[in-house]
């Protein structure tokens, strides 16, 4: 309904801003991401997303528009809502969030406040498709090796290598040879256990 938002900047917080728009002013809610890119000059514009529920219009509002479309692949997703795809948005930039769901680290995801295992995994099944569709990224390339280094990893731990010495020297195998298939990967990896 209100996709961007353009005036002078009243008030800015690093959660929120106010915006005076010919003598109305709105609130908008940010990211950290956002309060970082906001200039300190009197005229701004922000895209925005309305969000309506029964007991209130809420504002959100991004510096850029790729920042608004991760907001919306976040908040599409069952259990996670505004305020902690905001909180997403604020622990890492929309590119880093990006990258998380593309290349499948649930690490990374896992890392942001509020975000449990579970979620972080649903979050990836959910938008990784997507994401990888809307942005173009070459998945053939970052999953593989992702692919490859946690099957290889998997076996490794299987049998009986300790989990965080057997990723060291799988990291090292895949900084030699990007393009090692998990049984090269594994290989190499016995040899330097």
């Amino acid at each position: 309904m209100i996709t961007h938002i353009q005036g002078k900047l009243v008030e800015k917080n690093p959660t929120d801003v106010v915006i005076d728009c010919n003598g109305v002013g709105y609130m908008i809610h940010i990211s950290l991401h956002t309060y970082s890119q906001i200039p300190d000059q009197e005229n701004l514009k922000l895209y925005t997303h309305l969000q309506v529920k029964e007991d209130a219009h809420t504002l959100f509002g991004f510096s850029s528009l790729a920042e608004r479309e991760m907001f919306k692949l976040l908040i599409s997703v069952s259990g996670i809502g505004a305020s902690i795809a905001r909180t997403m948005l604020s622990s890492l930039t929309p590119k880093q969030v990006r990258e998380g769901i593309a290349v499948g680290d649930v690490a990374l995801i896992q890392s942001i406040k509020g975000i449990g295992a579970k979620t972080a995994q649903r979050v990836i099944l959910d938008l990784k498709d997507k994401v990888l569709k809307i942005y173009d990224i070459d998945e053939v390339s970052v999953s593989q090796n992702n692919t490859s280094k946690d099957e290889a990893l998997s076996a490794l731990e299987v049998l009986g290598f300790n989990k965080k010495q057997a990723e060291r020297v799988v990291d090292k195998v895949i900084a030699v040879q990007p393009d090692a298939n998990v049984e090269v990967i594994i290989k190499q990896a016995l040899k330097n256990l």
